[in-house]
C-alpha cells in the first residue's frame, strides 16, 4: 500500500483511549437533540492514533481520563462514537444515551412468538436474566402440551398468550391486545423440514413458506404499525425486532432446498421491514444461525448451535446496537467464505 493509493483496507482497532477534553450541551438548534439535553460531548485521542469527538457516558470521570470508544447505530439509523467508563460500572446500560442507541432489554416488554422452539424458551431465559419485564409467549395451540411450556408460565414475569403467525386473525388479535405495549418483538416462528427442491410434492414447501415468510409478513402487517406509533411517541419507545432467520438464507443448502427459499424470502421482507421501521428508530436484528441443536436438526453432523449460545448472541446484539448477527462456528465460517466468494460457495455446499 502506497500514500495516496484508493486500495484503502479496513482494519479493526482497540477502542481504548484519553478522554482529553469534555463539556455538557444545555441548548440545541436540532429539534432530535433539543430533546435530549443536557448532551456531554468530548474529545478522545486513541491509542491508535486519531483523535475524535465522541458522545461521553456519564459515568467517565472528567478529562483527562482513560475511556473506551464504541461504534453504535442512533436511532435514525445513523453511525455515531460513544466514549464508555474504561471499565463497566454499576447499572451502566442506564445511561439515556446509550440506551436509546441501544435496545437493551433490561425493563422491556418482549414478545416471542413460537413458545415451543428450544431456542424460544433459552430466548425467554435470556431475556429474564437481562432484566425484561414482562415476557409474552406465544403458542400456537395453547391446549397442547409442549416441553418446557408449563415450567416457564410459572415464572411471575411470563404469560403465554395464543399466537399462530398462520393465522392472520390469531395475529391480529393479539396485535389488538398487546400490540401498543411490545418493546421488542423477536420471531421465533419456524418451519423446517428436510426437502430438496426434487422431491415431489409442494405441501412442505408452502407450509415452510406460510410459516418462515407468510408468517413474518402476518406479524409486520399486525404489531409493525402499533411498534411504530409508540417509537413515535419518544418517552417509552418501542426499539427493536428480531428475526430468527438462517445462514442458509444466504447460501442455500440443498438438501434444505425448500426450507432455505423460504428463509431467504424471510431475510428479503426483513429488509424491507428494517427500511420501514428504520424512521421510527425501531432497530431490525437479522440473526443468522447455522443449524441449531433441536429436533429439526439431529441428523446434521455437529457441530450444532446450542439454543443458549443463540439467546447470548440475540442478548449481545441487543445491547451493542449490533444489525446483523451470525451465530455459531458453522454461520461464521459461511458467512466469511460467503463475503470472499458467494459463487464459490454455492459449488462447496453442492456436495453437502
Amino acid at each position: 500500500m502506497k500514500c495516496l493509493s484508493h486500495r484503502l483496507e479496513w482494519r479493526e482497532v482497540k477502542g481504548g483511549g484519553e478522554l482529553i477534553a469534555d463539556t455538557v450541551l444545555h441548548h440545541s438548534n436540532e429539534l432530535y437533540y433539543r430533546q435530549r439535553v443536557p448532551l456531554r460531548l468530548g474529545t478522545v485521542r486513541l491509542e491508535a492514533g486519531p483523535t475524535l469527538l465522541v458522545h461521553v457516558h456519564d459515568d467517565c470521570a472528567p478529562a483527562p481520563s482513560r475511556v473506551r470508544v464504541r461504534a453504535h447505530l442512533d436511532r435514525s439509523g445513523h453511525a455515531v462514537l460513544m466514549a464508555l467508563p474504561h471499565e463497566d460500572t454499576p447499572n451502566m446500560a442506564d445511561d439515556l444515551l446509550l440506551r436509546e442507541m441501544t435496545s437493551d432489554p433490561k425493563f422491556r416488554n418482549v414478545l416471542i412468538t413460537d413458545g415451543k422452539s428450544a431456542a424460544s424458551q433459552a430466548l425467554t431465559r435470556a431475556m429474564l436474566e437481562a432484566g425484561a419485564d414482562i415476557i409474552w409467549l406465544g403458542v400456537a395451540e395453547p391446549w397442547k402440551q409442549a416441553p418446557g411450556v408449563d415450567a416457564l408460565a410459572e415464572l411471575s414475569q411470563v404469560s403465554i398468550v395464543p399466537l399462530d403467525v398462520t393465522d392472520a386473525k390469531s395475529v391480529e388479535e393479539l396485535a389488538g391486545t398487546i400490540g401498543g405495549k411490545v418493546d421488542i418483538l423477536i420471531n421465533t416462528a419456524e418451519l423446517h423440514r428436510t426437502k430438496g427442491i426434487a422431491d415431489q410434492g409442494t405441501e412442505t414447501a408452502r407450509a415452510e413458506m406460510d410459516v418462515n415468510y407468510l408468517g413474518l409478513l402476518r406479524l409486520a402487517q399486525a404489531f409493525g404499525p402499533a411498534m411504530r406509533a409508540r417509537a413515535a411517541e419518544g418517552a417509552v419507545p418501542a426499539t427493536a425486532w428480531v428475526n430468527l432467520l438462517s445462514i442458509h438464507a444466504l447460501a442455500a443448502w440443498p438438501s434444505h432446498g425448500t426450507f432455505s427459499a423460504s428463509k431467504a424470502a424471510a431475510f428479503a421482507l426483513s429488509q424491507n421491514l428494517r427500511a420501514e421501521m428504520r424512521h421510527a428508530g425501531i432497530r431490525v436484528i437479522n440473526v443468522f444461525p447455522g443449524p441449531i441443536d433441536d429436533e429439526w436438526n439431529q441428523l446434521v453432523p455437529p457441530p450444532r448451535l446450542a439454543p443458549a449460545a443463540l439467546a447470548k448472541a440475540v442478548i449481545t446484539a441487543l445491547r451493542n446496537g449490533i444489525e446483523d448477527v451470525y451465530p455459531g462456528d458453522v454461520a461464521q465460517d459461511i458467512h466469511a467464505r460467503w463475503r470472499e466468494s458467494a459463487k464459490a460457495l454455492e459449488r462447496e455446499l453442492w456436495d453437502q
